[in-house]
C-alpha cells in the first residue's frame, strides 16, 4: 500500500485494534454519506469502509478505511451517473477490495443508493466478491426519491435486480415511503433522514451480535436467519413510559424500513429487545413476543436476545429481521411497456365484439317524423262491441225482415270473406220445397229456400 500524498489517498488505514468480524461498506455517494453518518453515531465493533470513484468525497470522509475505485479509469472524477463506468471501476479496484475483505471479515454490509453510477455498478461486483470468499453477505441499498426523476430509478431498480443475486440477504429501503413520513422537513434534512434510516439498520443487526445480553443472540443465530435468505424486511422501534413494551412492537412493525411490507409468512424472525432501566420484565417480554407471533403467523420461528443498554434510559428498543418469505415480490418493478411500430399489426386483445354505445347530442340533432304518411289503426275489442252496438233493426216491421233476409249473414255481420257470387245480382227463391211425405224428399215450391245458400 502507498502512504498518504498530498493528492492520493490511502486505500487503507487500519487501526491498532483486531479488526471486527463485521463491517460495513459504504458504495458511491449515497452509500458513503450513511457510512459517515454511522461513523460518528460512534457504533462499536464494527469496522467501516467507503469505495469511490469520486476523490473529493473520499477526501472528506471520516472514515479511516478508503478505497477509491477505478484510479485510472475514472482519474478521481466520479461516474457521472453512469453504472457501467462505476462497474468497470470496481473491477479494476478488486485486489484491494479483497484485501480489505480478508481481515477477520465474517459478514459485511454493503450499503448505497441505488440509481446512481458509482453505487448502481459496482455495489453488485463487491457483494459477489465478497459472497465468494464465504462472508455473511447483506445489502442494505435504497431507492431513490421520486423527484430525482424516472431515468434515476429505472438505473436503481437495475441494480437492485443484479445485487440480489451475489448476497444473503437483500433489504430496500424505499426513500419515497420517508417523503410520505418527513415530506413537510427540509431538502438537507429529509436526506440525512435516509441516511438514519439505513444507519439503524445496519446498526440494529450489528449489535445484536457485538453487544453482550441476558439472552444472547450471537452471530450464528444471525447466519442462520440470514443465510440465503433472500429478501428479508427489517423493522426498529422505540417506546417508554406506560405500555413502553407493546408500544415499541407496534412502531417496529410499522416502520419505514418494512417499506409497506407485511411479516405474514416469514418463516424466520430475529428478534433483539434493549432495555435501560428500569430492566424489562417477564410480562413485557411476552407482550412483545406473543404480538410478534400474531404478526407473523404461528410458523415463523423467532429467535429473540434480550440485552441492556443504561444509555437509553426508560426506554425499551425492539429491532427484528424477518427472512425466508420465499418470494422477491418485495422489489418494486415498472409495468411491462409495449411497442408497436406504424407498420406493425397490433395483436388482436379480445375476440368479444366491442359493445358501442351512441350518445345523441340533443342539441346538434333534430329527429323529424313525416305526418303525411297513412296510419293503420287497429280496433281494440271493446271498440268492436260498441260499434256493433249502434246497429239495431225494427224486426216488427215486415219490410224489414224481408230486406234483412236478402242480405246474407257474413255482409250482416261485416265479417271480411269474399263471395265467390256477385252480390249485384238478383237472388231468385229456391224452387226446392220441403214435404212431409213419407218420402222426405224436398218440395220444389219451397218459397224460403234458395238455389245457393248463404
Amino acid at each position: 500500500m502507498e502512504p498518504i500524498e498530498e493528492n492520493n489517498i490511502l486505500n487503507f488505514e487500519f487501526e491498532s485494534r483486531m479488526p471486527s468480524i463485521i463491517k460495513v461498506i459504504g458504495v458511491g455517494g449515497g452509500g458513503s454519506n450513511a457510512v459517515n453518518y454511522m461513523y460518528n453515531l460512534g457504533i462499536t465493533n464494527v469496522d467501516f469502509v467507503i469505495c469511490n470513484t469520486d476523490i473529493q468525497a473520499l477526501a472528506k470522509s471520516p472514515v479511516p478505511i478508503k478505497v477509491q475505485l477505478g484510479q485510472t479509469l475514472t482519474e478521481g472524477l466520479g461516474a457521472g451517473s453512469k453504472p457501467e463506468i462505476g462497474r468497470q471501476a470496481a473491477i479494476e479496484s478488486l485486489d484491494q477490495i479483497t484485501e480489505v475483505l480478508s481481515n477477520n471479515t465474517k459478514m459485511v454490509f454493503v450499503t448505497a443508493g441505488m440509481g446512481g453510477g458509482t453505487g448502481t455498478g459496482a455495489a453488485p461486483i463487491i457483494a459477489k466478491t465478497a459472497k465468494e470468499m464465504g462472508i455473511l453477505t447483506v445489502a442494505i441499498v435504497t431507492l431513490p426519491f421520486e423527484f430525482e426523476g424516472k431515468k434515476r430509478f429505472n438505473q436503481a431498480i437495475e441494480g437492485i435486480r443484479e445485487i440480489k443475486d451475489y448476497v444473503d440477504s437483500l433489504l430496500i429501503i424505499n426513500n419515497q415511503k420517508l417523503r410520505e413520513i418527513y415530506g413537510d422537513l427540509q431538502f438537507s434534512v429529509a436526506f440525512s433522514k435516509a441516511d438514519d434510516v439505513l444507519a439503524t439498520a445496519a446498526k440494529g443487526i450489528a449489535e445484536i451480535i457485538t453487544l453482550p445480553g441476558h439472552v444472547n443472540v450471537d452471530f450464528a443465530d444471525v447466519k442462520a436467519v440470514m443465510t440465503d435468505s433472500g429478501v428479508a424486511v427489517m423493522g426498529s422501534g422505540s417506546a417508554e413510559g406506560n405500555d413502553r413494551a407493546i408500544n415499541a412492537i407496534k412502531q417496529a412493525l410499522d416502520s419505514p424500513l418494512l417499506n409497506n411490507s407485511d411479516i405474514k409468512g416469514a418463516k424466520n424472525i430475529l428478534l433483539n429487545i434493549t432495555c435501560g432501566d428500569p430492566e424489562v420484565t417477564m410480562d413485557e417480554i411476552s407482550q412483545i413476543t406473543e404480538y410478534l407471533q400474531n404478526a407473523a403467523g404461528n410458523n415463523s420461528d423467532i429467535i429473540f436476545g434480550v440485552g441492556q443498554n443504561p444509555s437509553i434510559g426508560n426506554k425499551v428498543v425492539v429491532t427484528i429481521i424477518a427472512t425466508g418469505f420465499g418470494t422477491n415480490n418485495f422489489i418494486p418493478s415498472e409495468p411491462t411497456k409495449v411497442k408497436h411500430l406504424l407498420n406493425d399489426r397490433i395483436p388482436k386483445q379480445n375476440t368479444q365484439p366491442e359493445k358501442k354505445v351512441h350518445i345523441l347530442d340533443t342539441e346538434q340533432q333534430e329527429i323529424s317524423f313525416d305526418t303525411s304518411a297513412s296510419v293503420v289503426e287497429t280496433p281494440t275489442p271493446q271498440q268492436v262491441v260498441e260499434e256493433k252496438k249502434k246497429i239495431t233493426y225494427d224486426l216488427n216491421n215486415n219490410e224489414t225482415v224481408e230486406n234483412l233476409e236478402n242480405i246474407p249473414a257474413f255482409i250482416r255481420q261485416k265479417n271480411n270473406i269474399k263471395p265467390n257470387f256477385n252480390l249485384n245480382n238478383n237472388l231468385e227463391p229456391s224452387n226446392l220445397a220441403i214435404s212431409k211425405d213419407k218420402n222426405n224428399t224436398l218440395s220444389n215450391n219451397n218459397p224460403y229456400l234458395f238455389d245457393k245458400a248463404d
